[in-house]
């Protein structure tokens, strides 16, 4: 620094190079400020150039407040060392002190604000976010001719876009005389970002040559919207199409969609696709792997991904107690959880709210309780109702129905809907019309009777009862209200391709062929694994004959059956289900699996159900109720503490199945 500043020095006024070279190496500020004293005691050494170099090094540097007592103090006439901080402050998290310097700039009359000006200030007002400065700036570019400059029109449609104002964005974007790919991204992105993928969709097919980010912007606002079929296909249309490799944000995209939509293989093919192009696995496809095989079936690729990581952060952590949660795996969540904690990694919410989760779908009271109650006092978290409806669901599930209420009428938040169906479901499970009738004045009260259901809930509860005047007067106020209740749906792949089923379906290529496979599966699983349709399950008040035909229609049975015509002997069948399965179709794929000898593999709501020579994996826990399934001869029931084979006859055991557990929207 010192031989710098001395030959600078000895160079005089005629030499100003030395200065310019040590400032474009220079980041310090304590020789930034050396070399502001040296040009300021030798002014003859001082150009402009020099000028504006010094406060490109500041702001450079990230010592904006430096760069801007720089540039009031010596005001220059030319806009680039301007731009140089309304740059460096538009990427910084002050973005606002660039706004207050383009004024500032204004004000001035002896500098203009140039194309690159408008640019970088625009990006401020997206950053701020300041859309009366947007505007203003807008105005501005319009009045000195900049608006329709390549850089500056991308920096319009951007903003536009970014504040939701698709109008003026599609406005500007058609203004400009010349577009490149980043126009057309800008404005894909707005559209997408709205959710309006249909035309994001259509520009995208209009772009000349999409680009990375197009890709990534499409196939992420399909997953946003819940397209996850369009975005495994745009995924796939991208690998035939273009000769990009697949980003990582594309990637994490697409296995999010593969996850939702339960389509393991081509989650498995894109696995081994990472592999195959030796592709980094970073934390964030880590995580989106751990998730993709939890969620299709698979905990157990998922344990070996999870214990191949080289690199773990606290969603991978969440991730896999989620998964094992999700699995009916309550104790390996726990286990899972405490290493966490061992290894030093602090929970949050989401880590917590996973390992309750598992102790809720697993009964393990006592542990869920204590977790709940060491939240605040051992890792400082304050319970969410998340976690005041896992404790809630946790209880519920137990029959401890009134420390359950006690614990949401001292709650420090409302309960919502969720938290109240919580205890509705367990009130219907456990047969307590009374107080299911007093939680039904509550949802009222709060005004709750159109979220989630809960006039739906009350109304399955009373159809378990058999009180169908009740039922009647129910939904004929539901109907009043326009409560409309969305169907469920149930997935499932083949060979590649998705195929979703709704209930008492029409629409399917195959469904005639399906429905008639499906009556002779139930015919055979009556005959010969002692299936009897549950009837109970309907909510309405129909023949016997009539209600056996709709228990016989449900989604997922649909599904299993068109599985059956089309997997070979011996393949797993998997399906994704979006509502919690219903003791029927429970006690049929228990049947199903035995008959046939296939191994079923249920993902509905809450959990993972393995259906496998007639058990299911959640132990039948999760139904609550008393049911069967057939094994070497013998009849078994569940309790959720305890296994008991007991000697019963057809007749009592069809008694027994009577006891039932819907699945609620």
């Amino acid at each position: 620094m010192t031989t710098y500043l001395h030959l600078a020095a000895a160079a005089g006024g005629g030499c100003p190079t030395p200065v310019r070279s040590l400032l474009s190496r220079c980041s310090s500020l304590h020789h930034l400020q050396q070399i502001h004293a040296h040009l300021t005691t030798h002014p003859l050494l001082s150009p402009a150039p020099l000028l504006h170099s010094l406060i490109r090094s500041a702001a450079a540097g990230g010592h904006l407040n430096y760069a801007g007592h720089l540039l009031q103090h010596f005001r220059p006439s030319s806009p680039i060392p301007w731009n140089f901080l309304i740059q460096a402050q538009s990427k910084s998290p002050s973005s606002g002190e660039s706004i207050r310097l383009f004024r500032l700039m204004l004000a001035l009359d002896s500098v203009c604000p140039d194309k690159y000006t408008y640019t970088f200030i625009l990006t401020s007002c997206c950053r701020e976010p300041s859309p009366l400065a947007g505007d203003a700036s807008h105005a501005m570019a319009l009045k000195s001719g900049f608006a329709f400059d390549l850089f500056v029109a991308n920096s319009l449609v951007n903003m536009h876009s970014e504040f939701g104002r698709l109008y003026s964005a599609q406005r500007a974007f058609e203004q400009m005389p010349l577009k490149d790919s980043i126009s057309w991204t800008n404005l894909i992105k707005g559209y997408a970002k709205q959710g309006k993928m249909d035309v994001a969709r259509k520009l995208f097919d209009e772009m000349p040559q999409p680009n990375e980010v197009s890709w990534v912007i499409l196939i992420a606002g399909y997953v946003k919207v819940g397209n996850y079929h369009d975005a495994v296909k745009l995924f796939n249309y991208m690998l035939q199409s273009s000769n990009d490799w697949p980003s990582e944000p594309v990637l994490v995209s697409v296995l999010s969609a593969c996850t939702h939509i339960g389509a393991l293989t081509q989650g498995r093919w894109i696995h081994a696709y990472i592999d195959k192009i030796s592709l980094p696995m970073t934390v964030n496809i880590t995580n989106a792997l751990i998730d993709m095989y939890c969620k299709c079936g698979i905990i157990d690729s998922a344990k070996e991904v999870f214990g191949l990581a080289l690199e773990r952060d606290l969603l991978t952590w969440s991730c896999m107690i989620s998964g094992l949660a999700l699995h009916g795996s309550g104790d390996e969540a726990l286990k899972v959880f405490r290493e966490m904690v061992a290894y030093g990694v602090q929970p949050d919410s989401i880590a917590v709210l996973g390992v309750l989760n598992g102790c809720s779908h697993s009964g393990l009271v006592d542990e869920g309780c204590s977790i709940f109650y060491r939240m605040s006092q051992s890792w400082g978290i304050t319970p969410e109702i998340e976690h005041y409806g896992c404790l809630i669901d946790l209880l519920g599930r137990a029959g401890q129905l009134q420390k359950a209420l006690g614990i949401i009428f001292k709650m420090p938040v409302e309960p919502d809907i969720i938290i109240w169906r919580s205890l509705l479901s367990a009130c219907r499970n456990y047969r307590n019309v009374e107080l299911g009738e007093r939680i039904l004045d509550q949802i009222v009260r709060l005004d709750l009777t159109k979220q989630g259901g809960g006039h739906l809930l009350v109304s399955n509860l009373y159809a378990a009862a058999g009180r169908w005047e009740k039922v009647a007067k129910l939904r004929s106020r539901i109907r009043d209200g326009g409560e409309v209740q969305k169907p469920g749906w149930s997935c499932i792949e083949i060979n590649g391709e998705v195929h979703e089923f709704v209930a008492d379906d029409r629409l399917h290529h195959q469904i005639v062929d399906i429905r008639r496979k499906l009556n002779e599966v139930l015919r055979e699983v009556a005959e010969k694994g002692g299936y009897v349709a549950n009837t109970e399950l309907v909510l309405f008040d129909l023949s016997e004959e009539d209600r056996e035909q709709a228990v016989h229609l449900h989604s997922e049975k649909l599904a299993v059956s068109f599985g059956l015509m089309n997997m070979a002997a011996g393949c797993s069948i998997r399906v994704v289900k979006s509502l919690r399965i219903c003791e029927d179709c429970h006690s049929a794929m228990k049947a199903i699996s035995y008959v046939f000898d296939r191994e079923i593999v249920v993902r509905d709501r809450s959990r993972f159900h393995t259906f496998k020579e007639g058990r299911c994996s959640c132990m039948d826990y999760c139904v609550l109720d008393r049911l069967w399934y057939l094994h070497t001869g013998s009849y078994f029931f569940m309790l959720p503490s305890k296994l008991a084979e007991i000697s019963l006859g057809l007749e009592e055991l069809i008694v027994m199945m009577l006891a039932v557990e819907l699945a609620i929207v």
